[in-house]
């Protein structure tokens, strides 16, 4: 009995595959093309002033803390769990971000589809407009903020609440389309009710 070890012969070609109707064709399925952002001119020069109002120290990078609000000042809506995911990394001092590294994750976060939308929010807080006047109690929003998705804390509520909200009426409720509008940077409109 012998044996060859080291020899440089290639195996043997593999037969050609023969497709036939009787045969079940496992095909492994196809990669999903990841999608892309392509970042524009003046997208990048509004990413790059606004990555220096938070590189305030001038070294060239950032927090990956920081990089939430940094996003949300370009106009983005992104969950902390969607930016953690994004850059690995979202607890003060773990990690810092140059603007190479940041751009991409702005990418990312572009085009997620699952950022809500002022018209999502809308359709949301609707649910708790029983009269359909555009009205929905304070209680409820200020719960709804402060204990379900991403929670604020009780100082970010009054900030939220001061900045944004209308005065309550004698029944304790609130325009809820004024108060998204501000949220979302958006112009207030004259006419509380929803479309």
């Amino acid at each position: 009995m012998s044996r060859r070890f080291g020899t440089s012969r290639a195996p043997p070609p593999a037969p050609p595959a023969v497709s036939s109707p009787f045969e079940s064709k496992h095909e492994e399925p196809e990669k999903k093309k990841k999608e892309e952002y392509v970042v524009g001119d003046n997208e990048l020069k509004g990413i790059n002033a606004v990555f220096n109002i938070y590189d305030a120290c001038g070294a060239g990078t950032i927090d990956c803390c920081q990089v939430p609000d940094a996003l949300r000042a370009l106009g983005l809506n992104p969950t902390i769990g969607l930016v953690e995911k994004i850059a690995g990394a979202i607890k003060p001092g773990e990690k810092q971000f140059t603007v190479e590294e940041f751009v991409p994750i702005y990418g990312k976060c572009k085009i997620d589809k699952d950022n809500g939308v002022y018209e999502d929010f809308i359709e949301c807080l609707k649910l708790y407009d029983k009269a359909e006047n555009g009205y929905m109690p304070l209680a409820e929003l200020t719960y709804a903020l402060s204990s379900l998705g991403e929670k604020l804390s009780e100082e970010e509520l009054d900030t939220v609440l001061n900045d944004c909200m209308d005065p309550e009426d004698d029944e304790g409720n609130i325009p809820y389309i004024p108060f998204l509008a501000r949220m979302c940077e958006k112009p207030v409109p004259k006419d509380v009710k929803p479309l």
